[in-house]
């Protein structure tokens, strides 16, 4: 245990952060799932598109993703919205 009253923040906030990010990290997962157990091609999961890329530019953002990654998932969500 920390020692110091500074140190006792960083260990709550940082507790704070981990769930917070933890969280948003698993609700985007949830979100990407839903959206690939779409049939391709289909146009739901086409309109459903503009959502998902906000959501992956939404966790990059907050730093909870590299932005390469976010990249990344966005070039094949669209390469599979294609097909």
């Amino acid at each position: 245990m920390p020692h110091h009253k500074s140190c006792k923040k960083r260990l709550i906030t940082s507790r704070k952060r981990r769930e917070r990010n933890r969280d948003n990290k698993a609700a985007m997962r949830s979100a990407l799932k839903a959206h690939r157990s779409l049939p391709a091609g289909s146009e739901e999961r086409k309109a459903q598109l503009t959502a998902m890329y906000s959501e992956v530019d939404v966790m990059a953002r907050k730093g909870i993703i590299p932005r390469q990654r976010a990249s990344r998932l966005k070039s094949r969500l669209a390469a599979r919205a294609g097909k």
